[in-house]
């Protein structure tokens, strides 16, 4: 057989076509395993209640959920604590990321994070903050600058821990300038 250029052509396409075919069939035997969500909603309200009491509100415009259970609420999450039989705003939680870690029972709020007692007319400012649901626990890495204002002063710091609904709270590291009521301090 003599080979004409019609034929090596046609012998060279053949070839590339049985290489093609064979490195197909390696790449589709990889698994591909997907990470991402599993469900995705938008405008989302979630309502925690005991005995039938409202105690907690969590709005989002999208919350992801994965597999694990773990959740993410990637623009955004507001969080409000009711008392009172859930008639009365205590606290208000909000930031520009959240996510929830199943195994842990653990929420952390990231982005120009916002901490409201209604209350007592307090509220903290930070960058991130977690919330432990079992130990009803607000708080910080001793590391993360935190500010919070009262009615009557400005307080700033780094690292802090407090209840719920933020009526009692610590700041690691106290520092700025803070003052002193000297008509209520004690005289020896």
């Amino acid at each position: 057989m003599t080979l004409t250029p019609l034929n090596c052509s046609g012998l060279f396409l053949l070839l590339a076509l049985a290489t093609g075919c064979g490195k197909k069939e390696a790449a589709s035997s990889e698994k591909i395993v997907y990470k991402g969500p599993t469900v995705e909603v938008t405008n989302v309200l979630t309502l925690v209640s005991d005995s039938a009491k409202l105690q907690i509100r969590l709005t989002a415009p999208l919350e992801q959920t994965f597999e694990s259970g773990d959740q993410i609420y990637p623009n955004g999450v507001k969080v409000i604590f009711y008392g009172d039989g859930g008639r009365t705003v205590i606290n208000t939680l909000s930031g520009k990321y959240g996510k929830f870690e199943k195994n842990k029972n653990l929420y952390t709020v990231r982005g120009d994070v916002r901490v409201r007692n209604e209350e007592k007319q307090q509220k903290m400012n930070t960058e991130e903050v977690f919330f432990d649901k079992a130990k009803a626990q607000i708080y910080t890495k001793p590391e993360t600058f935190v500010r919070v204002e009262t009615l009557t002063e400005v307080l700033t710091g780094y690292g802090l821990t407090a209840n719920q609904d933020f009526s009692r709270y610590r700041i690691m590291k106290p520092e700025g300038i803070f003052t002193i009521d000297q008509s209520k301090s004690l005289k020896p």
